[in-house]
């Protein structure tokens, strides 16, 4: 959690240093791409302070409405931060890269512009680096696409594609700045514009996605079920595992229900012995695990048909 704190801070620094620049270079030199470019980075650096209300709410204690504590409102946040890129980072620059493409603009001087997008580059540069090392330290041996679909914690991932597309972003204006000016064709200006509201929008897509399957319940991994199942299974009143319910109630929570079939004969006591020694044993094992609710079936034939098909 403190990676993330590191990295969303560095990213919130980094766009209000260049968004109040963006609008003043974009006003200048009547640039569309410029002015986009700053509704951009206006929407990132509100995205950094919900990221930063999402990690501070999921911290709160658990209370009577909330037995299970706050732990998804982080995921929550992460979902709000996916719309607003789609909504204000990618539909406006989208709207005015299309008015700008039927009607374009005379641009003015583009120096400002300029200066701004080498500072732009060189800031957003900075923030994409430290956290790309932050998620690197993260992901061990997977690849990047792996550790960023398997990562229950949205904030990791959400500045790296922020400020990714960031960098992305301002190469691309940079680009029809350039061409645009050197060739006098000045609907270019809304051609980049329109780019970056395309990729703003692919990348809140992506980053709905992720956001949506924490939010929606997502469980635990099949290779930590089949260590589960093994652990249960190991016990000597255990006669079989029958269902593995989870969820991740935040990045380091999870709720864990296990239907279990013990074997027959067993008195009251017996019984709340092997499930207290059941829950002991994974939690020691797996730490992100806090909540263990297992319910017990002593007899495997009066199971129903339909929780069988689980054995």
């Amino acid at each position: 959690m403190a990676s993330s704190k590191k990295s969303i801070y560095s990213a919130l620094a980094a766009n209000l240093l260049i968004a109040v620049t963006k609008f003043a270079a974009g006003a200048i030199s009547n640039s569309a791409a410029m002015v986009s470019e700053g509704v951009h980075s206006v929407v990132d650096t509100t995205n950094q302070l919900l990221l930063l209300l999402g990690l501070h709410q999921s911290k709160k204690k658990p209370d009577a409405r909330h037995p299970f504590g706050y732990g998804k409102e982080l995921y929550f946040y992460s979902f709000i931060v996916s719309i607003l890129i789609f909504g204000l980072g990618g539909g406006v620059s989208i709207y005015q890269g299309i008015n700008h493409i039927i009607s374009p603009d005379v641009p003015g001087n583009p120096t400002w512009s300029y200066v701004v997008l080498c500072s732009s580059v060189l800031f957003e540069g900075t923030s994409f680096i430290i956290s790309a090392k932050e998620f690197n330290k993260l992901r061990g041996d997977q690849t990047w696409w792996q550790a960023i679909t398997n990562s229950k914690d949205p904030s990791t991932f959400l500045v790296l594609f922020e400020d990714g597309a960031a960098v992305i972003g301002l190469f691309m204006v940079m680009i029809c700045l350039f061409i645009g000016h050197r060739y006098h064709l000045d609907y270019l200006d809304g051609v980049a514009s329109l780019l970056v509201g395309l990729l703003l929008v692919g990348v809140s897509v992506i980053l709905a996605r992720e956001s949506r399957s924490l939010l929606m319940g997502e469980g635990i991994s099949q290779q930590t079920k089949a260590r589960i199942a093994e652990i249960v299974e190991h016990d000597a009143d255990v006669l079989k595992l029958i269902h593995i319910l989870s969820t991740y109630q935040s990045p380091s929570e999870i709720l864990l229900m296990l239907i279990i079939a013990f074997k027959p004969g067993l008195d009251t006591g017996q019984l709340n012995e092997a499930i207290s020694r059941i829950r002991n044993r994974v939690k020691d094992e797996y730490g992100l695990i806090h909540f263990v609710i297992i319910q017990p079936d002593i007899y495997l034939d009066k199971i129903s048909p339909d929780v069988q098909t689980y054995i």
